[in-house]
């Protein structure tokens, strides 16, 4: 069960900045249902992301909401699959 967890976690994708322009961009991040966007280890990581783009400038949040998640096949074992939905949320930001 252990090594499952390990392979589910290493296959999920953290933060991704998935549109970017000259002063601002959209990130977007996993969360887990129980735990919420808000909570989300990825959050502060996502933060970090916009921090790094905007420089030593500081950014306003534009809009935050859930965005398009994904359904991956897993195989734990062979000649079984589970499909995992993935939540994600997005935060859309600008450079001031």
């Amino acid at each position: 069960m252990l090594a499952l967890f390990a392979l589910l976690v290493g296959c999920a994708d953290g933060v991704k900045l998935v549109q970017e322009q000259e002063n601002g961009g959209v990130v977007v991040y996993p969360f887990k249902e129980g735990q919420g966007p808000l909570l989300s280890s990825f959050r502060a990581e996502a933060l970090a992301v916009i921090r790094q783009k905007c420089g030593e400038r500081s950014y306003d949040i534009l809009r935050e909401g859930e965005a398009k998640g994904r359904a991956r096949v897993v195989s734990p074992l062979e000649g079984q699959e589970e499909v995992i939905q993935e939540r994600r949320w997005g935060i859309q930001f600008q450079c001031r």
